[in-house]
């Protein structure tokens, strides 16, 4: 393969090279499921959606598993508050995140386990962390990591154990015998439901965040598997830790590639729930069609940050007209893609080198030019497939153009023929009247040798 990926762990391209011939495990860490999910939730989904569409396209098997976080402070505090237990709570949102992300095209995982499903292998993994010494019970209950005694703790996010104890400014408490441990299993509190207890030889509790991910990517994937991704702000110290755990137990690597994907901002400040600087996907799709948020984010580098704001989505829905504007001109033919024809062979470089997503964009614009100067329906085909690669171009041109305006199909005929019999009696004042009253209402009339068409103002 000739496919380079840029590898959190190295901090470097490198070649990639799946553990098992032709088939690659990739496992992302997914959403916590206490209420809807935000647009910053939909950059992480859509990036690796866009990863996992290019191995298959690649002709490699992928096993995707994107897991579902179904316990936590968060979940536990906001059932308690409507009255349900977290498994209704959950099942309830986890449906709702899935109505969001098929609305966007992103491809459900092969899984999606629920952390709640995988109890008993975290208290394995608890088990062996124990034995080995690097894990320890506090006085409270807890079962805690001794994060000084993994000796690689730190080496995803370049950290040195002395570096994070100088920035440690917390005093220990919570029965940890050090501020840099964290915890692996939590004891129950009096006050919290009965459903958020599990029993163990620990006694009753619930696991801790990252030991989830351990678990549940050893069950579906193995001890050691080819790509671990995640939110930028998961590389430490959720990634670290999970790393320290896996490894811990097993001996072996977790992930061979490690990728993050880079924030979402508003105003250039991370989009997230806790800073209250979020918009629902549900929300931003009342605004804007989905396939328009999925370009605005396949356009930017999955690693790059993006600012989001209503001008940049219209700039991007300005743009992806164009793209449908050459589709509805040409009909494409169904074909292929023949990776040696020169444009495609760019679009192939560009996803093949971390996957590229803005160059191989820029493919697909050089493309649409083409159709619009050579009128091919073959360059129209290939602009069509290269799109799907990224999700894009796979709808109807003339609906998409035409979306967005409160006038029907029938009454814009109406008045283009009405326009048209005016210019056939030279009333070209009345002609301009009525391309002027369309665009108030949001038609764009366009001219042509073949007649008149229309589409929606952007």
């Amino acid at each position: 393969m000739s496919l380079r990926i840029y590898n959190t762990l190295s901090r470097a391209l490198e070649e990639f090279s799946p553990l098992k011939p032709g088939h690659v495990g990739i496992y992302v860490c997914g959403i916590t499921v206490y209420d809807l999910c935000h647009v910053g939730h939909a950059r992480s989904m859509l990036a690796f959606d866009v990863v996992v569409r290019w191995l298959r396209a690649c002709g490699l098997r992928v096993t995707y598993v994107r897991n579902v976080t179904d316990v936590d402070d968060k979940i536990i505090r906001r059932a308690v508050e409507n009255g349900e237990t977290i498994r209704a709570l959950t099942t309830r949102m986890i449906a709702e995140m899935y109505r969001d992300t098929d609305a966007l095209g992103i491809g459900r995982p092969d899984h999606d386990p629920r952390a709640t499903d995988y109890v008993p292998q975290m208290l394995g993994i608890v088990g062996l962390l124990e034995d080995k010494g690097l894990a320890y019970r506090a006085d409270n209950g807890d079962v805690n990591y001794s994060v000084r005694k993994f000796h690689g703790y730190g080496k995803l996010s370049g950290k040195s154990i002395d570096e994070l104890h100088a920035g440690e400014r917390v005093a220990v408490r919570d029965g940890k015998q050090d501020p840099l441990d964290f915890v692996l299993w939590k004891s129950a509190k009096p006050d919290e439901p009965e459903d958020t207890r599990w029993r163990s030889s620990y006694g009753e509790g619930r696991p801790g965040w990252a030991i989830e991910c351990s678990a549940m990517s050893a069950a579906l994937l193995g001890d050691t598997f080819d790509i671990h991704g995640g939110g930028a702000d998961l590389q430490f110290p959720h990634h670290e830790n999970e790393i320290a755990q896996s490894e811990g137990a097993t001996g072996k690597p977790l992930a061979r590639y490690w990728m993050h994907n880079g924030f979402l901002n508003i105003d250039n400040e991370k989009m997230s729930k806790s800073l209250d600087n979020f918009f629902t996907i549900r929300d931003v799709l009342q605004k804007v069609d989905a396939e328009t948020l999925r370009f605005f984010f396949v356009r930017t580098h999955y690693r790059s940050a993006i600012n989001y704001s209503d001008v940049h989505l219209e700039d991007a829905r300005g743009a992806l007209k164009r793209l449908y504007t050459a589709l509805h001109l040409v009909p494409a033919a169904s074909a292929g893609i023949d990776w040696a024809f020169p444009a495609a062979a760019r679009f192939q470089a560009a996803m093949d080198n971390d996957f590229g997503t803005p160059e191989a964009v820029a493919v697909l614009f050089e493309l649409a030019a083409e159709v619009n100067r050579s009128q091919s329906p073959q360059a129209a085909g290939l602009l069509k497939a290269l799109g799907g690669c990224l999700g894009l171009l796979q709808g109807d041109p003339q609906q998409f153009l035409q979306a967005g305006t409160a006038l029907g199909e029938v009454a814009i005929r109406e008045r283009i023929d009405q326009r048209a019999a005016a210019k056939r009696a030279k009333n070209f004042a009345e002609a301009d009247r009525i391309r002027q009253e369309l665009l108030a209402q949001g038609v764009v009339l366009k001219d042509s040798a073949a007649g008149t068409t229309w589409e929606a103002a952007q």
